[in-house]
């Protein structure tokens, strides 16, 4: 669900605003209900990083425990939460306790004295992955353009200042496109900058002489070893182009490789998670 899509005018101007800030958030739904209880089927809530109800109302204090729990779940595993919640003797009747994960739902006990059972789904959303891009080279600006029809939030690297502190949720992946201009400023810049994935736009060995320019700097080797050089998936690329495509495509490997459980990985897409692990 994107905030586009939710029909509570409010609810989607919050989810708006808080996307523009860089802040994660969820959504609660309820999609199944059993006996009495104070919300029904297609309630909503949109709840902060700390689970607390910002809009919407999806049920009273007995569900904002089980809520709580669920968000900052979502949020460590990075994967929406489907939460049940049942009075004690109806655990009790199906042998379960508050806490167990059965196929991927997690059982909650629902304290209140109406004794009704709720299904809720919690959808987390991330903030945009920050795509930091050192150059002005033809492929450094390709790549911005491409990147953000990709739904990456991009940002031009500055070799004189480090990117701001990321908040909650946030991951950043970072391309050296300087291509012969202050190559090793970006580089130097870039590694001192938190960043989940560090590429260099250029060729193994032209990467190697600037290693061993850092190194002579102080730049630490484990630092240097994590850079992925060249940048990009072997593809053949020859233009701007097809080099920002390719290293796209990496990106989004990248990006995508803890998405899927390890049963949904097929055993080709092991082998590529492997090798770019």
């Amino acid at each position: 669900m994107t905030p586009a899509e939710i029909t509570d005018a409010d609810m989607a101007t919050l989810a708006q605003d808080m996307r523009a800030r860089g802040e994660p958030f969820a959504i609660a739904t309820v999609v199944r209900t059993l006996g009495a209880t104070a919300a029904k089927p297609g309630a909503k809530a949109l709840l902060d990083g700390e689970g607390t109800i910002l809009q919407g109302w999806i049920g009273g204090g007995c569900v904002r425990g089980a809520l709580v729990k669920a968000v900052k779940r979502a949020l460590q595993d990075g994967a929406p939460q489907l939460v049940s919640l049942h009075p004690q003797d109806l655990l009790d009747e199906k042998g379960l306790t508050a806490g167990d994960d059965v196929d991927g739902v997690r059982f909650a006990r629902n304290g209140c004295p109406s004794k009704g059972s709720m299904d809720i789904f919690v959808e987390l959303i991330l903030p945009l992955p920050e795509l930091v891009i050192y150059g002005d080279a033809p492929v450094a600006l390709s790549l911005a353009r491409l990147a953000e029809q990709f739904q990456w939030a991009v940002t031009k690297g500055d070799p004189e200042a480090s990117p701001p502190t990321l908040s909650q949720g946030e991951t950043r992946m970072i391309v050296v496109a300087s291509q012969g201009r202050g190559d090793l400023a970006c580089l130097k810049q870039a590694l001192e900058t938190t960043a989940e994935f560090v590429a260099f736009v250029g060729s193994h060995r032209k990467f190697a002489a600037l290693s061993e320019t850092l190194t002579g700097r102080g730049v630490a080797r484990a630092d240097l070893d994590r850079v992925q050089a060249p940048a990009g998936l072997a593809i053949g690329a020859v233009t701007p182009d097809e080099i920002a495509l390719s290293i796209l495509a990496q990106l989004t490997q990248v990006r995508r490789r803890y998405h899927r459980s390890e049963d949904q990985i097929t055993p080709d897409q092991q082998d590529q998670k492997e090798a770019s692990a």
